[in-house]
């Protein structure tokens, strides 16, 4: 939200709460209703994918890049994933009725979204094709940068069997590639904490599906959202 108007964000924050996330908080859980959408501005909300067996699989992970609440943008007023906070944080809950009247007030907040969206799609058709495609090492340095990008600083409080579940991994595998990682001091693992020591190291390991989606957020920045924001008043006038 920082990319908005001065009074636009000064509408959404005045009826907003932000608050600290817990690991492990769930935050709407699938074929609920829609409520609020949630920011987080640190942390990170994994989407969850839950089976009739009880299966749990990893959709995407969300931070201080994106929001919970997309689908309010497209009619849907429902919650289809079960979403947990997988890092803890802080997140500004916004109430749905506050992003609808949002909408229609304030342009570059609409034109925030639909960007978000195509990013977000990217990022999922390319998490899609690195676990088809990727080796473990891979998929693993790249979720570790996904959640370093999460963090403020270099601690990253996960463990290994969130990262398993998270890549659809076993432990075991997990665990191999985090001692190669601690191995070449390019992290240090200890119960429940990442702590990245060589960032530029973990890059080379990972996937070119992280850079990929790096690129998909550019428009984050506030000169070439403001250009976006020029171009779509041009459009409709």
């Amino acid at each position: 939200m920082p990319l908005l108007r001065p009074d636009a964000r000064e509408f959404i924050g005045s009826q907003a709460l932000t608050r600290n996330m817990q690991a492990g908080e769930v935050i709407f859980e699938p074929t609920g209703t829609l409520s609020h959408a949630v920011f987080p501005h640190s942390g990170q909300i994994s989407l969850l994918a839950i089976r009739d067996d009880g299966r749990i699989a990893e959709q995407t992970a969300i931070g201080p890049e994106g929001m919970i609440g997309l689908s309010m943008i497209l009619g849907g007023g429902a919650t289809l994933s079960r979403s947990v906070a997988r890092i803890p944080g802080i997140a500004t809950w916004v109430p749905l009725a506050t992003m609808t009247e949002a909408l229609e007030r304030f342009p570059c907040l609409y034109t925030a979204l639909v960007l978000y969206g195509r990013s977000l799609i990217i990022q999922l058709m390319e998490s899609v094709a690195c676990n088809s495609l990727g080796h473990a090492p891979e998929r693993v340095a790249r979720r570790l940068l996904h959640a370093h990008d999460a963090v403020h600083g270099d601690r990253i409080p996960i463990t290994q069997e969130s990262l398993a579940e998270a890549l659809g991994l076993r432990r075991a595998t997990v665990n191999a590639v985090c001692t190669e990682l601690s191995r070449d001091d390019i992290i240090t693992y200890t119960r429940g904490k990442v702590v990245v020591n060589d960032r530029a190291g973990l890059e080379t390991r990972a996937s070119d599906a992280y850079r990929r989606i790096v690129a998909s957020y550019s428009w984050q920045s506030q000169d070439a959202f403001d250009a976006h924001v020029y171009k779509a008043q041009k459009r409709f006038r």
